[in-house]
């Protein structure tokens, strides 16, 4: 079986006009561009709306010791639709600033928001939640938990962050997953991955 690679390379796009239409907490960003097509040749010129939020780490914390997941509790206002909670049940994530690596900011952010405390973090995906209209890559690791604040609530107040922390048994979470209670792209990744090679990670962690 033949590896997937893809047809064409970023060379392949061009990008002939950008300008920012909005810049606030995230910016907006309007684009004239064209592209190769599989049949040959290149599209027409299009014009398309990009979101640019900046890119994100996003942690599972995961004590390997109890089997349990930390996962935080926390209001989304993209949510609000009908009579559903905007209440996530989510992994720890933050933005990347200037300078920072993503293990600065897998550890930073679990403490900031879980009051977590990691002694080995490994990647585990690298994606793009929804490529057709936002830049942002967010890339996911699972740490190995020493500590966390079980149901304390968490975060930075000049954020408006509001956080509360949960411990909840891979078996739980599992169990949530299957039954469609996790609503959320990152944690939902995480989850399947653990799922997939959890024992095997918890074999090599338990080891060491």
């Amino acid at each position: 079986m033949t590896a997937f690679s893809p047809q064409f390379s970023a060379s392949d796009a061009q990008v002939l006009e950008r300008n920012v239409k909005y810049k606030g907490f995230f910016s907006l960003v309007k684009l004239s561009l064209k592209h190769r097509l599989f049949g040959g040749g290149w599209s027409q010129p299009m014009t398309r709306e990009i979101f640019e939020r900046g890119d994100a780490v996003a942690v599972l914390p995961w004590d390997p010791i109890r089997d349990e997941v930390i996962l935080v509790e926390q209001f989304r206002p993209g949510a609000l639709r009908g009579q559903e909670s905007p209440w996530m049940l989510e992994l720890v994530a933050g933005m990347v600033a200037d300078g920072e690596t993503d293990a600065e900011v897998a550890l930073r952010e679990s403490a900031e928001e879980a009051g977590c405390r990691l002694d080995r973090l490994q990647p585990i995906a690298t994606f793009y939640p929804s490529a057709g209209a936002c830049s942002e890559q967010i890339r996911a690791f699972i740490g190995r938990v020493v500590s966390a604040g079980v149901g304390e609530v968490h975060g930075l107040a000049e954020e408006h962050e509001d956080l509360l922390v949960h411990a909840i048994s891979r078996v739980e979470a599992l169990r949530m997953l299957d039954a469609n209670k996790i609503n959320n792209g990152h944690t939902l990744i995480a989850l399947q991955w653990l799922a997939r090679h959890g024992e095997a990670l918890r074999e090599q962690w338990l080891s060491k």
